[in-house]
């Protein structure tokens, strides 16, 4: 972890704005039967790959981000967010044609009332997707590691995939990717997988509600068709199994306290590509990522992880 600091991730995929309204509930509307919310407080933080960017740096690496905003407020918004979070926006390319993706969560005590998304997931035109992979291009050779964090919201399709994969092998770059269940076989030959064990098993067409030993299966498979290096199946109050070729190892869960899992996938990618730019074995840095989403599982809401909270856990481990 001290060589956390010296490295740079390039980071490529969805960005979007994580919005909470907290308050409380204490009747129901005459108008309807549903609770009304005594609004309280309004809280406006990265999500998706912004999240991957904003917690490779509060863990004390360096963050280059790629991806697309919508040319509206919410957009001017977020770059001011991304820029004091200590990540450059030099890289976000806006698209008059989209909106900037919103997830509005209302949120009751500890009680998440009702979500509301605004966002297109229609891919993106030639002309901007050419633009996204200008940047990644101009990144890439500064670039210790590459992270895709894929929300399937239009920024990943199969061109700007298998271009960005091409490009990584061909410089010999470490690619770890967070992607959605039906863009699995984008990612043939990336370096490690961190699927959730939903997505898992649903690329294996096997049960949701297998056992530990049907995890085995799907995570064998995924392995055998990706070709990858690695997957590791994060696996919520379970913890975290980790495939790689005739290896199996099972991470028990650390949190202490899971109080919300919103973007806790986000901290395990920019940890485990973090540790294993700054030469940890796949072991160890999916039990640093473990220990990373313990410590954001613990909040309300999206939330990041500093390298003094990250290395106080794993003392605790110890």
């Amino acid at each position: 972890m001290a060589h956390f600091p010296r490295k740079q991730l390039l980071v490529l995929g969805d960005i979007m704005v994580d919005e909470y309204i907290w308050g409380s509930v204490s009747r129901l509307s005459p108008e309807a039967p549903v609770p009304v919310v005594e609004v309280q407080a309004e809280s406006f933080r990265l999500g998706g790959a912004g999240n991957v960017a904003a917690n490779i740096r509060s863990l004390g690496g360096r963050a280059m981000l790629v991806g697309v905003v919508g040319n509206d407020l919410p957009g001017e918004r977020l770059i001011h967010q991304i820029e004091a979070a200590g990540v450059k926006s030099d890289g976000l390319v806006a698209d008059r044609a989209r909106p900037t993706t919103i997830k509005t969560r209302v949120v009751a005590g500890s009680q998440q009332i009702v979500r509301f998304d605004r966002e297109s997931m229609s891919d993106l035109s030639k002309e901007v997707e050419d633009r996204v992979l200008e940047q990644v291009a101009k990144r890439l050779a500064d670039a210790d590691a590459v992270l895709i964090s894929d929300y399937a919201k239009g920024v990943i399709s199969k061109r700007v995939a298998r271009q960005v994969l091409a490009h990584a092998r061909r410089s010999r770059k470490i690619v770890v990717v967070d992607p959605k269940v039906h863009h699995f076989p984008l990612y043939k030959g990336a370096t490690v997988i961190t699927p959730n064990h939903h997505e898992a098993l649903a690329f294996a067409h096997l049960p949701a509600w297998g056992q530990q030993d049907v995890l085995v299966v799907a995570g064998r498979e995924l392995l055998r068709k990706l070709e990858v290096k690695a997957i590791l199946v994060t696996r919520g109050e379970a913890g975290m199994s980790l495939f790689e070729d005739g290896r199996v190892t099972h991470i028990p869960a650390v949190a202490k306290e899971v109080y919300d899992v919103t973007g806790a996938g986000d901290t395990v990618l920019a940890a485990l590509a973090l540790a294993m730019a700054s030469g940890a074995s796949l072991q160890e840095a999916a039990v640093i990522a473990n220990h990373a989403a313990g410590v954001v599982v613990g909040r309300a809401g999206t939330a990041t992880v500093s390298r003094e909270e990250l290395l106080e856990a794993l003392k605790d481990r110890v």
